[in-house]
């Protein structure tokens, strides 16, 4: 028999609503029941216990960049650096690169969840079939095409949930169709497409706008182009960075009140220096350095980010006024729902239930991690942390 454990969260927003005093009972990886007798438990978890971060666009942490390492050691760094910031959940990405690396990233992704290597959900492809208009820090000699070797890897049933952002301009109609007959979420990004072309992605089946405003083609009187389009759908989601250098606080603004609620997720784009003390790390044929912040390439473009989930969650709530409750399912209910394809809807759902997988955080008055579990195992704990300093 599986044995039980006893949480007393202290206040508990279980998706939906506030809760005081409430024992969140586990047993393996679910919560099984939740309950007020309070009597006998096996820890007090103070402040806040709020449903996990999904992260449904990370390049590395933990000093990693995964196209640079794509091997399963390389995913558990990569996990254990954004738990320590709320995430229970992340989806591996691959920038622009080789079918090689595409291939062993994918390998690793599959023996990670083989393994159980926790937090790992399905691996998202940035590329390689963008436009070379609006690539961003992307390598143009790997932006190309798919190819039989791209629709082998796209075809696998071992990796998953997959994302794949491409560029409706550079990828045929049918092809748009095909990936979403496999299973694959398409989300439009890196494009220069004009908002017909747009809007024909989306009638075949494109669900997602990878990084709002970043990379992708502005709103003009006469165009609307990809950003546009994205504000305007009722049915798409759209990841958005949310670190005050990628996006203008306006236009964070304008974008969660032109889409539904649940249109908008938070995401990070982290790189390597996440979790770290780093400030620069080698990408590609290039070197990219922090600076304020910012992740600056020797290129001169910004080169991902270096926020992590808690962090973008704090800026929502205390840079631009947007209600606790709401800056949580930012970056835990919303991103989920896309992953899993439920509809956009008007109500907030419960996240933290029994049945429910025992995903969850604890945060300070300062939203500010002090631990994260993950599948009811308590993977990161600012208490252990300061204990080994």
């Amino acid at each position: 028999m599986k044995q039980q454990m006893r949480l007393h969260a202290q206040r508990l927003f279980d998706g939906q609503a506030y809760h005081c005093d409430q024992v969140l009972v586990i047993e393996g990886k679910k919560i099984i029941a939740i309950d007020e007798d309070t009597s006998q438990v096996d820890k007090v978890l103070s402040g806040l216990v709020a449903p996990g971060f999904v992260d449904l666009q990370v390049n590395g942490g933990g000093g990693v960049l995964f196209n640079a390492l794509p091997t399963v050691e390389s995913l558990k760094t990569i996990f254990a650096a954004h738990a320590r910031y709320g995430t229970t959940g992340l989806m591996p990405t691959v920038i622009t690169d080789d079918i090689n690396t595409m291939n062993m990233a994918a390998d690793a992704v599959a023996e990670g969840i083989r393994l159980g290597v926790p937090g790992i959900m399905g691996i998202h492809f940035e590329g390689p079939h963008i436009s070379t208009v609006k690539k961003g820090a992307h390598s143009q000699q790997h932006i190309r095409p798919i190819t039989e070797q791209e629709w082998a890897l796209f075809n696998r049933q071992d990796l998953g949930k997959i994302i794949v952002t491409l560029a409706p301009e550079v990828v045929p109609e049918e092809q748009i169709k095909a990936l979403v007959n496999l299973g694959v979420k398409v989300c439009i990004g890196h494009s220069n497409a004009d908002g017909v072309t747009t809007n024909k992605a989306i009638e075949c089946g494109a669900t997602g706008f990878t990084h709002l405003f970043n990379a992708m083609s502005p709103i003009a009187a006469r165009e609307p182009g990809v950003t546009g389009v994205a504000l305007t759908s009722e049915t798409t989601r759209c990841g958005l960075i949310v670190d005050g250098h990628h996006v203008d606080d306006v236009n964070i603004q304008l974008a969660l009140k032109a889409k539904p609620k649940g249109g908008i997720f938070l995401v990070t784009d982290a790189m390597p220096p996440v979790g770290t003390d780093a400030t620069e790390f080698e990408f590609f044929d290039r070197q990219v350095k922090v600076k304020a912040g910012r992740l600056i390439s020797t290129t001169g473009e910004l080169a991902g980010a270096a926020i992590d989930m808690a962090s973008s969650v704090r800026y929502c709530h205390f840079n631009l006024g947007i209600a606790e409750d709401e800056s949580i399912r930012l970056a835990s209910q919303y991103p989920k729902d896309y992953l899993s394809g439920s509809p956009i809807q008007a109500n907030p759902k419960v996240q933290l239930a029994p049945g429910m997988l025992a995903n969850f955080i604890q945060l300070d008055e300062q939203l500010v991690v002090q631990s994260t579990w993950v599948n009811g195992n308590n993977v990161f704990s600012q208490e252990t942390m300061a204990k080994e300093v």
